[in-house]
Formats: structure tokens, sequence, C-alpha cells
């Protein structure tokens, strides 16, 4: 031993004197030797490239089918996620299932046979009761409803309360079991049973609308109103909202007249549903409907400017303006700006001017007020017609309002001057125009242009062109002519223009004149040359939007696209399905474009109904990826209704959106179809689709997509599979991982290395690590070469567990994976340095220092191997070479040096190198003075402790709830009682919060110094802040208040935990109900158990044993046995004292057949009943003359090893000597019972002798 240590200290000594004089800058020069050094292996592994062929080429012609399906059977989370099935079960088990709800209900009828309809009520009662406080899952409303379903069945001519009936279903519907909610409905509808029938159909119809099943709630509703019953208020708003969302329009205006005609009571809140349901007519053109609606509902009142609006659009877009008129006159109302501009501008194109004119004076006189794009649309219509006069009369309006003429305006204007010869006042608009600081834009130089040339002012023209030169509009070079480039703007070509001069002395072909009197023609095509140019002119008397928006798309230009669409409905015109499609198309997914998808169909909601299924494929998939997806599923079910074809992008889509939402209820909807219409992903879309469907738990989900994908994808099974893994293990779902491995193991898959390292990388995250170990003996079983970061994270694992030939197999095989060198050194030497193994580390440290740069985390992690091993002197030397290399402690590294200088009594180096740590890092302060005071409480050094505290308040370092918490522990620890009491209410003086242990420790504390008075009001503090009191302190301080004579407070306190909510789900009262027990508390005792038991915690079996040993001393044997029951039911086992008085009082009680049913069922539970127990049954039925079961008893009494008292046996004799066996001989029962205690008459007699 001596030599070891001496050639320990040896090597340490090399590696402090590599250390003092290692260079930085080392580069790497070999591997570490004795990785590659001999040693036993008994793996040959293959390159990881030929494992993933393998593997393809075997799993290739597995099949595949049913994957899922096995999977969830191997999971009983899975199977029961959505409830478990109760078929054939017994009222006992069933009575079980619910008893940690109500727990004394449920053990009050355990062991009847059959349930009366005033039992069943008060089990549904008590369970609603419960439920009030917190949902209990489907599991458990299941098998409430089985309860309920076998109490009618086993008892015939049963009949349900109506209240019974009520909460049922009312628990049912909760729980989203609609369907069992509507058999119930069936049931008590056949039966007659006279119950509120209208809320659950209420109930019902508002949880289908909740999960987005429109056809049940349809379904439901019409049922209801069928049997004259109204809903409420609340329903008919959830019903009617999903059909306007759904774009039921008839239903929906069927279902909201019939919320008015039955006088449901309205209120203003309603009143966005009305205008919704309008808005839902309107679109579809059902203005009468509308109106009918309107005056239902708002006889006496003015409707909102909303309605107003959508009934005037309605009426616009059937261009009846007279019947428009008549409405808006009989409610004396008009419509706001924008919907009057679209009035008028429809008007003036289909009836002229004047009509659109002489309806806007009608609309003036009920109020509308027009703005300057109403005079706009007119002065355009007016140039359009050729009417410039009062082109000019509508701009004299416009200034006389005190209104700035728009830009189209003056466009219109400009062209109508141009149209009408008067070439020479265009330059006049244009100078007002730019004086009203209204910049011309490129269609106003292009209507100057089309003008100018049209009157063979070509010089204009040219000078037109420097302007736009000069705007930054267009460019010109200096080589190219200005008249060209006017022609190029026009949309004209200029090589087939020529400008001639006419040198005939009669100026036969000239067509104009220059300044200098020269006779000029153009030498073209002059037809289409005047066809172009007056179409120019033409299109600029009124602006076509559409056109405009469609150009600005071709060129790529978004934002004066949106600007336009933007101009388009101020001026009162529509975009055409065309246009919006072409644009929706040009956007496309992509997400730089997805907004402006978003903005443009928000802009024209009315024309979605037209889009076709490719542009709504593409529009629901922009919802969706901008986090729409409620925008998305309202397209997704619009086209479902037109019965449009959804493609596979788009449900793909869907589905992520309604995942990232969490919209759960629509995510499943849109899941049921798209698995009927046999949708699967792309093989990129899975992934991420998983991914979601993992994170939000719906696991059969994603079993059934792994299953189609497998069956669509045959030649990417692994890929596939390893997908799924890795998304079930980061999403925290590694046991269902490891079963799904198994499975496929089961099924002959031969499975590469990625799949087993997502099943270690789950196991790990879980801190899993042994299962995490097993799983990588099975890899290098199978010659399989973990992922680089599994060996990582394992090998400092497998050193923990002394599994040093592993760890280094490992890291001997993971030096395969390229720059994997020294990652593997890394986590080599951190898992001997966890587990103490200096020498080991040791020389692997000189290896690496042969090979590594030293770091910092090289040098902290052999501090810890140091201080791990206890080695004081190596520790202290290579904190010293730490030191003068100036190299940074750690926080783990310093913790470590603490705590062994602590516990080796060493506080002055501990204080000093807190002053090293406080020099290297100040952010960290108050860690390093927390982690100095833990150990040195630990080790009882007080003085330390408060020179440390001193210093704290001398530096204005304020302590925190960690500091706080140590020094209660600490100073406990110590036996400094008052020190930790004083901590802890300064710490909640100081507004800070201690740790459930500090409390703890105090009040126990106190309680054990008979300061209870000092613990309660502890207890109060916590109690006014709402603290938690965990089992040990209602323990200790309900304990004293019992043994101070004090039940009452007791108990009072408990309640009060109760009431409050300061009871933890750990809760323990085992301790508490025996002192209940003990102190004649019986229903405070059963009180606490019940508690445990709602709590999800079994009590154990000595709180049962209490609980039955009271009652049977107070002759309840009833409630003995109801807790008896439930012990065994539990799985827990009475005590023998237990049985015995059970058994004795029973017997006592004159119920033997019990008693004696209680004795077999404690042999058949593998207890032997003591002589006592049965003697006392033996001895009562003898007393009842029931010789026979006395006598079969006293058999089992023997066969238990025991042997009968002579009193009894004769006893037995003496009442029995004329006894006969009539079914098996005429042996009496003397001859019986002796032979079976071992007497025979030919031993002991000889017939005829004496």
């Amino acid at each position: 031993m001596r030599a070891r240590s001496s050639s320990f200290t040896l090597l340490f000594s090399n590696i402090l004197q590599t250390l003092s004089i290692s260079s930085p800058n080392k580069p790497h020069l070999k591997k570490v030797t004795f990785l590659l050094s001999p040693l036993s292996t008994k793996h040959n592994f293959t390159s990881v490239s030929d494992q993933i062929k393998e593997t393809q080429i075997n799993s290739s012609s597995i099949d595949s089918s049913g994957i899922a399906r096995s999977i969830i059977l191997r999971c009983p989370q899975l199977s029961a996620k959505k409830g478990r099935t109760f078929r054939n079960a017994s009222l006992k088990e069933l009575m079980l299932d619910i008893s940690d709800v109500i727990p004394e209900t449920a053990r009050k009828f355990r062991r009847v046979s059959v349930l009366k309809a005033e039992d069943v009520l008060e089990i549904l009662l008590g369970f609603e009761f419960e439920s009030g406080k917190c949902s209990f899952g489907v599991r458990k409303v299941g098998a409430l409803w089985e309860i309920f379903k076998w109490a009618s069945e086993k008892v015939k001519g049963f009949k349900h309360l109506p209240r019974s009936c009520e909460v049922m279903a009312s628990m049912l519907i909760e729980e989203r079991m609609f369907k069992e909610a509507e058999l119930l409905v069936l049931e008590v509808e056949r039966e007659g049973i006279l119950v509120d029938i209208h809320g659950i159909f209420c109930s019902l119809i508002e949880g289908y609308v909740g999960v987005s099943d429109l056809e049940s709630a349809i379904s439901v509703f019409d049922k209801m109103r069928k049997q004259g019953l109204v809903p409420s208020l609340s329903c008919y708003r959830a019903f009617i909202d999903i059909l306007i969302a759904r774009k039921r329009t008839q239903l929906a205006f069927r279902v909201y007249l019939d919320m008015v005609e039955m006088d449901v009571c309205l209120s203003d809140e309603e009143m966005p549903v009305f205008e919704n349901v309008i808005r839902l007519l309107c679109e579809d053109g059902r203005i009468q409907e509308a109106r009918y609606l309107l005056k239902k509902i708002l006889l006496g009142f003015k409707p909102s400017s909303l309605v107003i609006n959508e009934i005037a659009c309605a009426y616009c877009e059937k261009k009846d303006f007279e019947d428009l008129l008549r409405f808006l006159v009989e409610w004396k109302r008009f419509p706001d700006v924008i919907v009057g501009n679209k009035i008028i501008h429809t008007l003036c194109g289909n009836f002229g001017v004047e009509r659109g004119d002489l309806f806007l004076q009608e609309l003036e006189l009920l109020g509308f007020r027009p703005n300057e794009i109403t005079f706009g649309i007119l002065i355009g219509w007016s140039c359009y017609e050729g009417d410039l006069r009062s082109a000019f009369v509508y701009l004299s309006q416009i200034l006389s309002r005190g209104f700035k003429p728009d830009l189209w305006s003056y466009n219109s204007l400009i062209s109508g001057v141009f149209k009408e010869g008067m070439w020479k006042h265009a330059k006049d608009i244009l100078e007002e125009m730019v004086d009203g600081s209204t910049c011309p834009n490129l269609y106003t130089y292009k209507v100057l242009l089309a003008g100018y040339c049209k009157a063979r002012r070509f010089d204009e023209a040219k000078k037109i062109v420097s302007q736009m030169v000069n705007d930054g509009l267009i460019e010109l070079s200096s080589l190219e002519d200005p008249l060209s480039k006017a022609f190029v703007v026009l949309g004209l070509d200029p090589l087939a223009i020529r400008l001639r001069r006419d040198n005939d002395v009669g100026f036969s072909m000239a067509e104009f004149f220059d300044d200098l009197g020269n006779g000029l023609y153009l030498d073209t095509d002059l037809d289409e040359y005047e066809k172009k140019v007056s179409k120019v002119l033409e299109d600029s008397t009124m602006p076509d939007f559409n056109s405009l928006i469609m150009n600005e798309y071709s060129s790529g230009n978004f934002k004066n696209a949106f600007r336009l669409v933007d101009e388009m409905i101020l001026w009162g015109q529509e975009m055409s399905i065309s246009v919006l499609s072409a644009s929706l198309k040009g956007l496309g997914t992509s997400l730089s474009h997805s907004k402006a998808v978003v903005c443009l169909f928000e802009k024209m909601p009315k024309l979605v109904n037209q889009l076709d299924q490719e542009v709504l494929n593409m529009l629901i998939q922009a919802f969706c990826k901008t986090g729409l997806a409620y925008k998305g599923m309202s397209l997704f079910f619009q086209m479902l209704q037109r019965g449009l074809i959804v493609n596979s992008e788009t449900y793909t889509a869907v589905m992520k959106g309604l995942c990232k939402r969490g919209i759960l209820s629509d995510l499943y909807g849109c899941w049921d179809v798209a698995r009927i219409n046999k949708w699967l992903p792309a093989l990129e879309d899975c992934n991420a689709l998983l991914k979601c469907l993992c994170h939000q738990g719906m696991l059969k989900e994603a079993l059934e997509l792994f299953d189609g994908m497998l069956v669509s994808n045959p030649q990417m099974k692994l890929e596939l599979c390893n997908i799924f893994l890795e998304n079930l293990c980061i999403s925290g779902f590694v046991s269902i991982a490891h079963e799904m491995v198994e499975e496929l193991l089961s099924r002959g898959w031969i499975l590469d290395r990625v799949a087993y390292s997502h099943l270690v990388r789950g196991l790990c995250a879980e801190k899993k690590f042994s299962g995490a170990i097993r799983v990588l003996d099975s890899m290098l079983a199978k010659d399989l070469v973990p992922c680089l970061d599994v060996s990582l994270t394992l090998i400092p694992h497998l050193c923990r567990a002394d599994k040093f030939e592993a760890a280094i197999t490992l890291g001997k095989i993971s030096l395969g994976e390229q720059s994997a060198f020294s990652s593997v050194q890394r986590a080599l030497l951190k898992g001997f340095c966890m587990k103490g193994k200096i020498g080991e580390a040791g020389h692997l440290f000189q290896d690496i220092s042969k090979c590594l740069l030293l770091d910092d985390n090289i040098y902290n992690m052999l501090v810890q191997g140091c201080c791990q091993a206890n080695n004081l002197r190596l520790s202290e030397e290579l904190l010293g070479v730490m030191i003068r290399k100036n190299i940074c402690l750690s926080i783990p590294s310093y913790r470590s040096w603490v705590c062994m200088m602590c516990s080796a009594g060493r506080y002055l180096s501990a204080l000093s190198l807190k002053e090293f740590m406080l020099g290297q890092s100040q952010s960290d302060s108050l860690l390093i003075y927390n982690i100095l005071l833990f150990y040195l409480l630990s080790a009882g050094n007080i003085l330390a402790v408060n020179k440390v505290l001193n210093e704290l308040q001398w530096k204005g370092l304020r302590p925190n709830e960690a500091t706080y918490d140590f020094l209660v522990y600490g100073f406990s620890k110590c036996k400094e009682v008052l020190s930790a009491v004083h901590y802890l209410f300064t710490m909640i003086c100081k507004g800070l919060r201690p740790s459930s242990r500090s409390l703890r420790i105090v009040i126990s504390h106190l309680c054990d110094l008979g300061d209870l008075e000092k613990a309660l009001e502890l207890s109060r503090e916590m109690e006014s802040r709402g603290w938690i009191h965990g089992s040990v302190v209602q323990h200790r301080i309900v304990g004293d208040l019992l043994s101070h004579g004090k039940p009452k407070e007791a108990e009072s306190f408990l309640e009060r935990m109760v009431d409050k909510g300061l009871i933890p789900n750990t809760i323990n009262y085992d301790n508490l109900i025996k002192q209940f027990c003990f102190y004649g508390r019986l229903n405070k005792a059963v009180d606490l158990l019940n508690i445990m038991l709602k709590r999800g915690n079994l009590p154990d079996s000595t709180s049962y044993d209490s609980v039955i040993h009271v009652f049977c001393a107070c002759n309840k044997l009833n409630r003995a046995m109801d807790f008896h029951n439930e012990m065994l039911d539990w799985d827990l086992k009475p005590s023998i004292n237990t049985w015995d008085m059970l058994v004795c009082k029973i017997s006592q009680d004159g119920r033997t057949a019990e008693a004696e049913r209680l004795l077999i069922s404690m042999v058949q539970l593998g207890q032997t009943p003591t002589k006592e127990m049965y003697t006392s049954v033996i001895d009562r039925y003898r007393s009842e003359n029931n010789l026979k079961k006395a006598s079969e008893l006293m058999q089992m009494m023997q066969q238990s090893g025991y042997q009968p008292d002579f009193d009894s046996h004769w006893s037995l004799i003496s009442n029995l000597s004329n006894s006969r066996d009539n079914n098996n001989s005429s042996q009496g029962f003397l001859s019986r019972l002796l032979s079976g205690s071992g007497f025979t008459w030919k031993n002991r007699f000889k017939t005829g002798q004496q």
C-alpha cells in the first residue's frame, strides 16, 4: 500500500511539473497512449456507413403493418388515454376506481349487492361536489357512468331519480363524453323521467360547438326544437357563432330568427352576433332576409352603421338602387363615405353621371357627407362621358367645400381637356396641381404625353419627358431622343414612327406646323397611333385600379400595389376575382409576403368565396404560417363545404398551425378529415408535424401518422423510425420510445445506432442513467457505435457506476468519429475525477498534456477529482499552479474545495480561497459567501460563520433566500435552535420566502422545545401568505395540540388547512390518523384518511388498522368491515390483531358466517389465523347448535397446525354422540373427529374388548 502511495505521489509530482511548464500553445501531437494500448474488448465495430447500409437492406422487407396498434397495446398510458373500458366490471371494482374521489361514499357502497336510486344520487352528488374543485378526467367519469348504468341493469324496474340524470349528464358533457350523454337523454325519454332536458340539450350543443363538431350540434338543436324546447342565450350565441364561421348562411339565419321569435332576452352584448348574421346574409345576396331580420330585432331602434353599410353594399352589388334608397329613407340612415363612394361609382358606371349626381343629392338629404373622392368619381365619369363642363363644376364643389382635389381627379381633368382638344389648358391644370402640393405621378405624365402627342405638340411632349427625368420616374441617356422616349412610355414603337416635313408647295400632307411654319406629318400607321394614344387618354378619365394593381404586381412593386388597393377601396371600386387570384398567386406562401396576403384577404373578404381551390390552398397555408390558424381553419371548412380538394400541403400547414396555437378541438376535427381523405405529409414535413403532435401529447395520432408513413415510404423505414424516436424522446415520452424499440425488435427490425442514440439521449435527459447504460450495453452487443454526443454523455456516468473498462472501451470506439479525440479525453477525465480516481486521471492527464491545449475546464476537473478523493496535498499544489497561471477556479471546483477544507478543519484555507474567488469574480460574490457559510455550518464552526456574516454586512451584501435557508439549516444542525428561529423570522420579515425544509426544521425545533405558541405563530404567518404546510409541519403542530389536551384546536387547524388549500399533494397523515384514533377522535381520523386518498396518497396498513380497532371498540362493526374490505382492495395487509378483533367481535355479534368468511379470506391471503380466532367462531357455532360448521372449522383449525383443547372436543362429542354422516358412511361424528385429530379406532380400541 505504501509503495502504491509513493508511486502515486511521484506520478502527481510529474503532473504538477508538467502543469507548471506547459505551454498554452502546445500543438496536438498524438492520441492518448493508454487508449491505444492493448485492452480486452469483445466488440468488432464496423464503420458507421456500413451499419446504415446493412440496416436499410435488412429492414426494407420486414412487415410494418399495425405497429401503432401494437405499441398502444404495449403502453397502458396510451390505451388509457381516452378512458378505461369497464366492460364486465363489478360494482366493487367500479367503486374502487372512484374511491380516491369520494372515498367515504364509495366505502359505504362497496359491499352492497344492489344500489337504490337514492344511493346513486348520493354517489353522483358527492362526485359533483368534488369535481367542482378540480377536473377528474374521462377515466373517473367513465367509471361513474358505468355505475350509473350498472344500477339500472341489475334491478328490474329500476328508475333513476331526475336529479341523478341531470348530474350524470352534466359530468359527461364536462368531460366531452357527448355520445354517452346523448344515450342518457334517450334513456331518460324512454323511461319518462322528468328531468331538466332543456339544460342537458343546451350543454350538449355548446359542448359540440366547443369541439367544432357542427353536424352533431345541428342534430341536437333540431331534436331540441322538435320537442318545443328553447335553447338558452349562451347556447344560441355559441351555435350561431360556429354557423357564421362555417358560412352556413341559411341555417345561421334560421337559428337567429328562431332566437328572436322565441323572445330570448337580447342585450347590447348580442349586437356583434346580429351584425355578423347580417353580414353573412348580405355576402350571400340575401337582402330581403337581412331586412326582415332587421325589422324583427330593431323595431323602434336605430341599426348600427355596420348593418346599414352591409345592406347598402348588397343592394349596390345587385344594382337595385331604388330599393336601396327606399331602405335608407325608411330607416333615415345613410352609409359611410366609403360605401357611399362605392354606390356613386357603380351608379355612374352603369347609369351615367347624372343618375349618380341625383342619388348623391338624395344621400345628402339623409345626412351623407361626401368627400373629395366622391366628387372625384363624378369628375372622372364626367370626363369619361365627355362632359367637361360638369367635371369642372364638381371640381368647384371640391374647392368650395374646403377639400383638396385628389391626384386621380387632376389626371381625369387633364385627360378630359386633351380629349376635347383644349390642350393649352392642360399645362394650367398641371401648374394648379403642383401649386396645391399634389405631386404628379407616372400616370399623370403619361396622360400629358398622350395628350400632347395626340395634339402633335411634340415640343411640349419633350418637356414632359425632361420633367419625368428630373422627378426620377424614368432615365434618359444623352444619346436617346426625348420624343422617342415619350413614344416608349406610351407603349409605341419609336422605330415605327417618323416625323417628316412636307416639302410640297401646297402642304398636301402636312398635319401640323412647327414654330417656324414648317409643315410636318407623321410617317406611321396613324390608325394604330391614334388608337393607342386615345386609349391612354380614355383610361385616364376614370382610374382602372384593377389594371393598375396588376401592372404593379407584374413588376414586383408590391408596396405600390398595396397602396393602390387602399385607394381602390376609397374610390368605391372592387378588385376583380382574376386580379385577386393573380395577386395572391404572385405573393405565394413565402413568409416574406405572408403579411401582405393576410392584409389583402382582409380587404376583400367577399371575393374569397369565388376563389378557386389552388388559391384557397395557398391562402390557408399563408395564414397558418403567420400564426393565424383560426383564419386558415375558417377557409379550410369553407373548402370542405364547397367540395373543393384540399391538398396535402394545406392539411400539413393547418395541423402544424393548430398545434402551435394549441387549438386542439379544431386539430382533432382536421385530423379526422385528413385521415378519411388518405392524407399523408411530405417526408420533409413529417418531422415538424410529429414534433407538434408529440408536443401536444397527441401520441395516438402521431403513431397513426408513423404507421401511414411507413406504408407509403417503405424504403425510408429507418429514417422515419429515427424521426419518430427523436420526437418522442425530446417531448419526454422516453418510456413509449423504449416500448417502440422493443416492438420493432420483436418484429425483426435491425435498428441503427441513431435509433438507440435517441433513446439514450432521452433516458439521460430524464436522469435515468442506469437505463441508458443498459441500452448502451445492448448497442455494444450488436457492435453498434453510439453517436459521439451520446458517448460523451455516458462516459462520465459509466465511471461513476464503476464501469471503467466500459468507459474506456466506449472512448476507444468513439475515436473513430471525426474531431472526437479531445472530447473523448475530456469525458474520460471528467468521469475519473467524478469518481475520485486520481491515479487514472493522472495517467490520462499526462497524455492529454502532450496532445491538447490545457484549458480551464481540465484544471477544474482535476481539482474536483482531488477533492473527491479527499487528497489535500495534491489539491493544494494543483490550486497553487492554477493561481500562478491565473486560471479561473469554477464555482463547482470552489464548492468541492471548501467542502474538503471544512471537513478537514482547514477553515483558514477555506476563508483564504474565498478572497481569491471574490477577486476573480464580483458577480458571484453572494454565491461564494453562501457556499462558504453552508460548509462552515456543516462543520459546526459557529465563530467562523459569525465572522463571515459580519463581513457580509460590512460589505453591504444583502443575504438572499439561499443564505437564510443555509443559516436556518446549519444552525439547527449545530443545535443552535434560537439562532435558526431568529434567522427564519428575519427572513420572513424581509419579505423572503423560506424553503419548505427551513419551515419544517424550525417548527419541529419549536415543538421539541415545548414552545407551541411560537410554532403556531409561525404557522399563522405561513397561512397569511398562503404557504403550504407540509406533512411534518402539520404532524408536529397537531401532535403537540393533541398532547396538550387541545383536540378541538387541532381539528380546527386541520380544517383551516383544507379550506385554505394549504395541503400539499404528497400529504401523509398516517401518524396523525393513529394519534386521533388514540385520543378517540375517530371522525377526524377518518377525515384525514379520506384526504390522503383524495390527494392520491394511499395510507399505510397501520392507519387502517387503527381506524378498524376503534370502530370495533365502538361496536360499529359494519364501518369496521367497510375499512377492512377497502384495505384488502388496496392490497394492504391487515395486522393479526386487526383480524383477531374483527373475527371475535363479529362472532360475538352473532354474525358467525361472516366471521367464518373472514377466517377463510385470511387463509387465502396467506395469513394464519390464531387459535383464539378459530375457537371464538367454533364456540359460536356450537352455541348456535350448528355442529356441522363447528366440525368443519375444527378440521380447518387442525390443518393450520392447532390442536383443539379437550373441552372443545368433548363438547362436540357429547352433543353429537348419535350423529351419522348420511352422505358418506355409517361412521359417527366422534370417529370422524378423533380420526381428524390423529386418533383411530383400530389403534386405540378393539371391537368387543375393554
